[in-house]
């Protein structure tokens, strides 16, 4: 999907609950462009794996590295999204994490068990 089509379809999504547990993730960098594949493959080896939601408490942290280890933690909560001001799922690391201090993270859920987010780097999509 092109930006502007993934963007129509957050925006149509509803909040959903806040996921549980361990979920894969996959980082689109240029989506709807030949480099997007490429992109995101090699974020999903070197870096990136993915999210592990505790929904009780409100809170996630990152898997990293090839090793998948749990770093940059962030609270998880239902607010208004930054994109349209319609309820969304925020992870926010503004209180959890020195690294990640000015991102925040939104996701809507667009089909069972499936997620779909933009992240933020101080209000700027």
């Amino acid at each position: 999907m092109s930006r502007r089509q993934l963007v129509a379809l957050y925006a149509a999504s509803e909040a959903g609950p806040i996921p549980n547990g361990a979920a894969r993730g996959l980082a689109l960098i240029a989506p709807g462009t030949p480099l997007n594949g490429t992109l995101a493959a090699w974020i999903s080896v070197i870096g990136w794996q993915g999210k592990t939601f505790d929904a009780p408490r409100g809170r996630l942290v990152n898997r990293i590295t090839p090793l998948r280890l749990e770093a940059i933690a962030a609270r998880v909560y239902t607010a208004p999204s930054l994109l349209d001001a319609k309820p969304c799922i925020v992870l926010d690391y503004s209180k959890t994490s020195t690294i990640a201090h000015f991102v925040r993270d939104e996701i809507r859920r667009v089909a069972p068990h499936w997620y779909l987010g933009f992240a933020y780097w101080v209000k700027t999509r």
